[in-house]
């Protein structure tokens, strides 16, 4: 007992000495060094430019001797670098995980909520260290409205991940989606909300929207035919109605089809970007370029299942299903559609997200269009071209620092060096 004086003396004596031993406040401002930029738009990337970020927001870019930065300013150093606005994701699964490890069916029925949110968690800060900075989520896949708690977690500081837009369930006509296979006098759960007819779809719509859509996504077919194939689900006038009382609260709307008729409804009920296009043909491309509607091809997963199927990429010939994806992808560019990167992850890995890239490299596009559609062109899809998708004074600091020049090789986008989202840095 005749200790605690001492040690209540010695305790406060500590205190000054503590409370100078507290991290630094961030910088004010970074000046970044680069080898070149890229700024999202041109036909090729500055050497020699920096670029300042102040706050969270670019307050300058341009050639080293023109950029002036403030007193207090952090200097980094990327040699050897192409700084790109950081990258988006047009078609997101956080809540799902590569199917080789578990099917859809038994995350779907199988996986606990809390066990799906707590691995979507990694999945936000995978995609983030890989440099896609903003990602458009298309669905939980039956885990609820559980992504707008992972957009709002990430908003908060609570866990690191890229800038959410979120859809919530998405929209089914009933009978049309899965899980399948039980029973019929069982009701399972469904991965996506089922809805029908001119009062149940507007409740429907509004509901997402209520709970934090920021797109309502709808799937305009599916694989419910009777021998398996894609047929639409939604007449043109429920797709109508959809977009309508989506319009009304201020969301867009986006599409999953597959089929040609399904695409075809979708266009002309006035949606902003239809998913997959895997049966469009010339005339149904077209008629989406000639209403401006984006197209997110998914080039990646159907690449990724055909491989968890068995087959060997680079050894065996090419399966039909991929032939057909090649033919439309290129009919689609072919027509002037306006494709945007989008890749279907969780399907495969996240953190992988570059594999899209690539492929629609490999299918035809230039690395320049590839970079275009990932930053620029996904930026415009999304509304959100004011705030970011190029490196520009005023826009938002998401920026991205990878090996080499995607410019002309794309594969560089997998050799990340620096990653900074609203002028914090995540990854250096």
């Amino acid at each position: 007992m005749r200790l605690l004086p001492a040690l209540l003396v010695a305790l406060l004596c500590a205190v000054p000495s503590m409370a100078s031993a507290q991290a630094p406040a961030a910088p004010a401002s970074y000046l970044l060094r680069p080898a070149r930029v890229f700024d999202g738009v041109s036909a090729k990337p500055q050497e020699g430019w920096v670029v300042l970020v102040r706050g969270e927001r670019i307050a300058a870019v341009g050639p080293a001797a023109k950029v002036a930065a403030p007193e207090g300013t952090e200097s980094i150093e990327l040699p050897g670098t192409t700084l790109i606005p950081g990258l988006i994701e047009g078609h997101s699964h956080l809540l799902l995980h590569p199917y080789n490890e578990t099917s859809w069916n038994d995350q779907v029925l199988r996986e606990a909520l809390a066990l799906r949110v707590a691995r979507a968690t990694n999945h936000a800060r995978d995609t983030l260290l890989a440099g896609f900075t903003t990602v458009r989520d298309l669905g939980t896949e039956g885990a609820a409205d559980a992504d707008v708690g992972l957009k709002q977690a990430i908003q908060q500081g609570i866990i690191p991940g890229p800038r959410v837009l979120a859809t919530t369930r998405a929209l089914v006509a009933t009978g049309s989606y899965a899980p399948k296979g039980f029973a019929p006098e069982w009701h399972v759960p469904q991965g996506a909300e089922e809805a029908d007819g001119v009062d149940a779809l507007i409740r429907a719509v509004r509901g997402q929207m209520g709970r934090g859509a920021d797109w309502i996504k709808v799937y305009g077919d599916y694989r419910w035919g009777p021998r398996g194939e894609a047929l639409p689900t939604y007449s043109l006038e429920e797709l109508k109605l959809i977009v309508t009382t989506a319009r009304d609260g201020g969301r867009p709307v986006v599409v999953h089809a597959s089929s040609a008729e399904g695409m075809r409804r979708a266009v002309l009920a006035g949606v902003e970007s239809i998913e997959h296009g895997d049966g469009g043909t010339p005339e149904v491309f077209k008629l989406m370029a000639q209403y401006g509607v984006f197209f997110c091809p998914t080039l990646a997963a159907g690449d990724a299942i055909h491989q968890y199927g068995g087959w060997k990429k680079g050894t065996d010939p090419e399966p039909e299903a991929i032939q057909r994806k090649r033919a439309s992808f290129r009919a689609a560019l072919a027509a002037g559609v306006t494709i945007c990167n989008g890749s279907d992850v969780g399907v495969f890995s996240h953190g992988d997200n570059a594999r899209e890239l690539e492929l629609m490299v490999g299918y035809g596009m230039t690395p320049l269009q590839a970079l275009k559609a990932a930053t620029s062109v996904n930026a415009r899809m999304l509304h959100m071209e004011d705030r970011i998708g190029q490196v520009k004074e005023g826009l938002l600091a998401d920026l991205v620092a990878v090996e080499g020049d995607p410019t002309q090789d794309i594969s560089s986008v997998r050799r990340v060096r620096f990653v900074m989202k609203g002028g914090t840095v995540y990854r250096r």
